[in-house]
């Protein structure tokens, strides 16, 4: 008898001690969730951005220009023989703001831009001496003086980009568009033995005409893009003259003038830095 109601206590412990282990599953566990994992967006160009540039700018082509002394009479026959901005350079430097959408790969933008320029560029040949109106016995010569400046440079461009990276943050781009500019250009004819001069004149102007061009750009931080780019433009061309004036003609007998057609076109090469929204 004893035995028998020893194995029935055991078996009703037993019964206890599972149901309460069963409702401690049940239980909410003590153990904290582990913290969730933050993924970035991925980069993405579409924004507006405003930053800085700053390079070297080089003029190309060449200017002829020739000295008459009376018409049809070649007096100096190349007043810049090699091109009044051949081997010309300078500094540039400005700022740039734009807009980019990307769909995809491909990102599509536009950009205008304002730099500063040093590009100039000055020059005197001395002419062939001939003999004096007044004094056959004497020889006179002409001098003449060119100086040209590009003082400014701007653009309003489009932009084709290509995502190069699977991260987005390496852009290639093409760019083209209007450019305009602002400078001076003068020329100035003197004669030495006598000291008489002429001058051009509307020497200042501002000009439009386009560009074309491409670059490379790196997202560095999400924010900030840094770049590099090259661009040539074509301002379009001037014929200068100095003009006769009345004391001249009236001492050689005849018109004695100068012309040169001057060139405005260069490149740019520039290394730029954009703050992006």
């Amino acid at each position: 008898m004893k035995n028998r109601w020893l194995m029935g206590a055991a078996a009703a412990a037993l019964t206890v001690a599972g149901a309460i282990s069963s409702q401690a599953a049940d239980l909410p566990t003590r153990k904290e969730a582990p913290a969730p994992i933050f993924v970035p967006p991925p980069f993405t160009w579409t924004g507006f951005y405003i930053g800085g540039n700053a390079g070297g700018i080089w003029g190309s082509g060449g200017n002829p220009s020739t000295s008459v002394f009376a018409p049809g009479f070649p007096f100096v026959a190349t007043f810049w023989p090699q091109g009044n901005n051949n081997n010309q350079s300078g500094f540039i430097g400005g700022g740039q703001a734009g807009y980019n959408w990307q769909t995809g790969a491909f990102v599509l933008g536009v950009e205008t831009d304002f730099d500063g320029s040093t590009l100039s560029r000055s020059r005197s040949i001395v002419g062939p001496a001939f003999a004096d109106f007044v004094n056959p016995s004497t020889t006179d010569f002409f001098t003449a003086n060119g100086k040209i400046s590009l003082d400014w440079l701007g653009s309003t461009r489009g932009r084709v980009g290509f995502v190069a990276t699977p991260d987005n943050r390496l852009m290639f781009y093409g760019t083209g568009g209007v450019a305009y500019g602002g400078g001076s250009a003068n020329l100035n004819v003197y004669d030495s033995l006598h000291g008489l001069y002429w001058s051009s004149n509307n020497n200042s102007a501002t000009r439009t005409g386009w560009t074309i061009g491409g670059g490379v750009e790196y997202a560095w931080t999400n924010n900030i893009i840094i770049g590099a780019e090259y661009l040539y433009f074509d301002l379009g061309s001037k014929h200068l003259d100095t003009y006769p004036n009345p004391v001249t003609t009236a001492f050689f007998g005849t018109q004695v003038y100068s012309s040169t057609k001057i060139n405005f076109d260069g490149n740019v090469i520039r290394g730029r830095i954009s703050y992006k929204f």
